[in-house]
């Protein structure tokens, strides 16, 4: 099988693993006619190839989880590994890039609150202090209006909606899953019962009340969808791209927003505080396509500029998207 069509059925594979419920294997099956075995094998041998890693779920950063998201740029040189590798030791960090330009890496992080967030950043101020440069900036995204293929805008989380520590644990687990399997309601209880019995403060937890928190986090768009991770450039897409984005009238940043959302192209789309004030991680199957990209942009006459950042490398491969 040539690569072309191999890394196609792949794309087709993977797509079906994208559900706002964790995805059924059967159900898979019928709909691309393959058997359940087939499938099966075909997914360990994409582990084994290292073109898929994990299981995970996408999770809503909008209130009342306030999930804050932090980019990193730093300027380095390919003598201090060391930093990377220890850039890529912490928990939070999401995506680690080599990049073009007046900074050499580009980082995305995902705190859980405030607290974190600095706890991380001082643990950063170390790491960078070891540097060569000393040289890094901090972007704080104000809004995220699209994560990972998903659009944010018909995903807001009812606030009267009330979390517990169960919720947010479960959250953590199958989020931070480290198996090609999604974990059942069974071992979920068996990871925070453990977990539990060493606080006090803590009840054993049983295998329905699991199950109702989980069906309560998918109702409420908190669990936005379950999926895979992949190396994109793994299943044919060749190239990411950082764009920056500065519209002619500042008053229609977030109409502006709500339009690019749309664009299969942008897996990613932020706020910034910035001059320009839209920031998008874009993803392509062939690099002619994002020329084709940013002139379309240009076609609504609503963009007055755009900056661009070529992704040279991924320093973390595995990342999930919407697969159109």
């Amino acid at each position: 099988m040539n690569n072309i069509k191999s890394q196609k059925i792949n794309r087709i594979l993977l797509k079906q693993f994208n559900n706002k419920s964790k995805p059924d294997i059967k159900k898979i099956s019928s709909e691309i006619n393959l058997s359940p075995q087939t499938i099966k094998n075909r997914l360990s041998r994409l582990k084994e190839e290292k073109i898929i890693s994990t299981a995970t779920i996408n999770i809503n950063p909008n209130p009342p989880l306030n999930l804050k998201y932090v980019f990193l740029e730093i300027k380095t040189n390919p003598k201090e590994p060391q930093l990377v590798n220890n850039l890529i030791k912490i928990p939070q960090i999401k995506t680690l890039d080599g990049i073009f330009g007046e900074f050499s890496l580009i980082g995305l992080f995902i705190f859980r609150n405030l607290e974190e967030y600095h706890e991380v950043l001082s643990s950063i101020d170390v790491i960078m202090a070891q540097s060569y440069f000393k040289k890094y900036q901090i972007i704080e995204p104000i809004k995220v209006f699209k994560t990972n293929g998903i659009e944010l805008q018909n995903a807001l989380i009812n606030p009267k909606v009330k979390l517990d520590y169960v919720d947010y644990d479960i959250l953590s687990i199958l989020q931070e899953n480290y198996s090609l399997k999604y974990l059942s309601t069974y071992k979920i209880k068996a990871i925070l019962n453990e977990k539990y019995k060493r606080d006090p403060e803590r009840k054993e937890i049983s295998q329905p009340t699991i199950y109702n928190h989980i069906k309560k986090l998918e109702s409420e768009q908190i669990i936005l969808n379950y999926t895979i991770n992949f190396n994109p450039k793994k299943i044919g897409f060749k190239g990411k791209y950082i764009v920056r984005i500065k519209p002619k009238d500042p008053s229609r940043y977030n109409d502006l927003a709500v339009k690019l959302e749309k664009k299969k192209q942008i897996t990613d789309l932020f706020r910034i505080g910035e001059q320009y004030g839209l920031f998008a991680l874009v993803q392509v199957r062939e690099i002619e396509d994002y020329g084709k990209f940013i002139r379309d942009l240009y076609d609504t006459e609503e963009i007055e500029d755009t900056f661009t950042n070529f992704i040279l490398d991924s320093l973390i491969p595995y990342t999930n998207f919407i697969i159109h």
